[in-house]
């Protein structure tokens, strides 16, 4: 049984994201905690509670053994990008893309 949890709009850009994601897919919970909790990148730390609010829904609603948990999924998604102005000189401007991103991450036995 797969059990999902999702973040929406995360502050970050997929790209970013996915290289985060590629290095826990697949793994044991355990394995997957400990390798974000030491990455410096930022998606890290977003991506780690997505993680730990998949494993208390497995936990909480279906009853599941954390110990027996693996990471089965975890999609990232392009998001809405947020469109910003930054002036420049001679009355000019340029266009400043605030990416964000879908994170989807699903655990099972």
């Amino acid at each position: 049984m797969e059990v999902a949890a999702k973040l929406f709009g995360a502050r970050l850009s997929a790209q970013k994201a996915r290289l985060v994601a590629d290095q826990v897919r697949g793994k044991r919970v355990e394995e997957a905690l400990d390798i974000l909790t030491f990455s410096p990148k930022k998606a890290s730390s977003i991506m780690k509670k997505v993680l730990e609010s998949a494993i208390a829904n497995a936990e909480h609603n279906d009853g599941l053994d954390v110990d027996e948990l693996k990471v089965a999924t975890v999609m990232v998604d392009e998001g809405p990008t947020l469109k910003r102005i930054k002036p420049r000189a001679k009355g000019r401007a340029d266009r400043i893309f605030k990416r964000t991103c879908h994170i989807t991450i699903k655990v099972s036995e």
